[in-house]
């Protein structure tokens, strides 16, 4: 029975590993080894842990690694702190593969610990473009990793022309999409009453926008004005609900965390509602049944182009990225997203773009994981 380690790190990487965690824990010849980490751990971000017991997964381990602050400097130092708790998880738990997610300094973390204790690395999502540091990391993962499962055909180009092995490159789609497929997309109040939040209760069954902006790496100290900027141009439809979620834990968060709470004193009797976390399924709910998606989120391009939701991509967190015809994108500056947000109202959904895959990504890797054995994989040249 080979041991599968997969660590998730963050809210947005369970949602992307959550099918692939099930199809692995559901095969007799694989014994699934999760180890969580970072924002998952954490109360401020809405607790992804939480969410992950209540759907029958248990952590082998539980590492807190996350330094204070939310800067560039304490984002280096929990990348240390990770390589560190992280190789003594693996020397302890001797997996046969570590499997690791996308672009954030948890992967970077994961990657150069299971490298140098000699495990083979799988690495989910790799080859994509994005507009900031994450284009780095991402990266520089892929040059660690051994097995590579990418999410487009353009990706598996880009990885393949980087000198990895075509034999070590499959293109199955994102895990991520699978959540889509396989779940009941529709939204009720009923569904969501059990996520308590700040500010003016949503009404499910009536109109309203989803706003989600992370912290950008490269453009550090901005935050505050950034998301100010998107959220004065929602304000600007006062009779759309708008749900608002938390940023992620990336360098620059407290700033963009500083432009919420500054706005939110500021429209205390807006029609919006402010939530930390939703699980993978009832975040795809809220995805596919918004009038309108703004911020610089990932998934509103991911997961948007399979769903159709019209979304307003803000700034270059996601410049370079492939999308599909639900995406726009605008400026910091209110009056372009005003704009943008009101064509993309106008217009209304979109046609289904599954670039991302088609939502059986988990079990697929899955069986690739059964069927390869580890030390049949050659060593890597440089071209």
């Amino acid at each position: 029975m080979k041991k599968i380690c997969v660590v998730v790190a963050s809210r947005a990487n369970y949602g992307r590993v959550k099918y692939l965690l099930r199809a692995v824990q559901e095969r007799s010849d694989l014994e699934l080894q999760l180890v969580v980490g970072g924002s998952t751990l954490l109360e401020r971000f809405g607790p992804a842990i939480d969410v992950m017991r209540k759907d029958g997964l248990e952590p082998v381990r539980s590492i807190f690694y996350v330094v204070e602050g939310e800067t560039l400097t304490t984002q280096a130092k929990s990348t240390g702190l990770g390589i560190v708790e992280l190789s003594t998880a693996f020397e302890d738990l001797k997996p046969d593969y570590v499997v690791t997610v996308a672009d954030r300094f948890e992967t970077m973390a994961t990657a150069i610990a299971a490298t140098y204790l000699n495990i083979k690395l799988v690495h989910l999502q790799g080859g994509e473009v994005s507009g900031n540091i994450d284009d780095r990391v991402r990266h520089a993962v892929t040059k660690l990793a051994d097995l590579h499962f990418v999410s487009t055909e353009q990706s598996r180009q880009r990885v393949i022309a980087m000198g990895e092995s075509a034999d070590c490159v499959f293109n199955y789609g994102c895990p991520s999409i699978d959540v889509l497929r396989h779940g009941d997309l529709s939204i009720s109040n009923e569904a969501m009453s059990r996520y308590l939040g700040v500010g003016h209760p949503i009404d499910w069954t009536k109109p309203y926008m989803l706003v989600l902006q992370h912290p950008v790496t490269t453009s550090y100290g901005k935050g505050f004005k950034e998301v100010f900027e998107t959220l004065q141009a929602v304000h600007g439809f006062p009779d759309m609900q708008k749900v608002v979620l938390w940023p992620n834990i990336d360098a620059g968060s407290d700033d963009v965390s500083k432009g919420i709470r500054h706005f939110r004193e500021l429209h205390m009797g807006a029609p919006i509602y402010y939530y930390k976390n939703f699980s993978p399924e009832d975040y795809a709910r809220v995805l596919n049944n918004a009038v309108c998606c703004v911020g610089n989120s990932s998934s509103f391009i991911r997961e948007g182009s399979y769903l159709g939701t019209p979304a307003v991509i803000v700034g270059d967190r996601q410049e370079g990225r492939e999308q599909g015809p639900n995406v726009v994108h605008a400026a910091y500056d209110r009056k372009d997203i005003v704009e943008k947000i009101a064509g993309q109202v106008a217009r209304g959904r979109h046609p289904s773009a599954p670039i991302f895959g088609t939502g059986d990504a988990g079990a697929r890797i899955a069986e690739a994981l059964a069927r390869i054995d580890p030390t049949s994989i050659v060593k890597k040249k440089l071209l």
